[in-house]
């Protein structure tokens, strides 16, 4: 008798151990872990030689992976192209290619193959709304989170920055029809949303920020999404995004702005809140997202 008990129960641990093993097993199947990459993300202006090589090191590439430049933003893509292929080849001997996804040719397979399987793609600076009308809505988006998933740099600098965004400034002021470098206004319902690359969820970036002084465009987007980190880079800097944890590289500064208090709507459009927390990072300064 004594045995046979013995016996069930060995059965029963058995049972148990198996099932557990089975469970972990299929709840793993259906959440597949993706392994992000990162971001290195430029506020525009001139790139320095030390800048180039932080953003070859962040890439991590292998002998035979490529490089892969996206100019849509610009008018001028040849030369947006051969501007920064010329700076990358001085720091790493990757194969460098220039993807002018417009028109049709979004749909073209071998690219986007191409795209996905790239170890750095680098988006240049222009105009963020031309950008993201050739790719929003098309493969080509697909293409990009894809390569990220797997691990890839995507890296933008000026235009190619502000796409990083869920919600993407555009730069255009609503209340005023004239555009300004630097906003004239801090009001309500005044900043320009359209939707960008969405690589940062919870987070909107602005360029040029000190060279531009674009404190009041920023301040505009945060009332506007009090949630988020909003995020000012100057030009020759760039931040390092990799899950939640930033790096600052670069020679100027990099300012960050969130949770303001009691954010309220007032006559005329005015914005007025009590406090928000203000930080001031450069070269080398880490900090976490929200």
């Amino acid at each position: 008798m004594f045995n046979r008990i013995c016996l069930r129960m060995q059965c029963m641990l058995l049972f148990v151990v198996l099932f557990t093993i089975n469970q972990g097993f299929c709840q793993n199947k259906a959440k597949p872990a993706l392994a992000k990459g990162s971001l290195f993300i430029i506020g525009g202006g001139d790139r320095s030689p030390e800048l180039i090589s932080a953003l070859i090191k962040t890439a991590k590439l292998s002998k035979n992976d490529y490089i892969i430049v996206l100019p849509m933003a610009t008018a001028e893509p040849e030369a947006s192209f051969e501007a920064i292929k010329t700076q990358l080849s001085a720091a790493a001997k990757n194969n460098i290619y220039n993807f002018n996804f417009v028109g049709e040719q979004v749909h073209h397979q071998p690219w986007l193959d191409s795209l996905a399987g790239a170890r750095l793609v680098f988006i240049t600076g222009g105009d963020q709304t031309r950008f993201m009308k050739a790719v929003l809505n098309t493969p080509v988006y697909d293409a990009i989170h894809k390569a990220y998933n797997n691990g890839a740099t995507i890296a933008g600098t000026s235009a190619g920055a502000a796409v990083m965004s869920k919600h993407m400034i555009t730069g255009n002021q609503l209340l005023d029809t004239n555009y300004r470098e630097t906003f004239n206004k801090l009001r309500a319902e005044n900043i320009e949303f359209e939707s960008g690359m969405g690589l940062l969820d919870s987070v909107i970036i602005d360029q040029h920020f000190i060279k531009r002084s674009r404190y009041n465009r920023l301040l505009s987007a945060l009332t506007a999404y009090p949630k988020f980190d909003c995020i000012g880079i100057d030009e020759g800097t760039a931040i390092i995004v990799q899950d939640k944890n930033i790096t600052v590289v670069g020679v100027s500064q990099v300012l960050r702005v969130a949770d303001p208090e009691n954010v309220r709507l007032r006559e005329n459009h005015l914005i007025t809140f009590d406090n928000l927390r203000f930080s001031l990072y450069a070269a080398g300064d880490k900090f976490s997202l929200k």
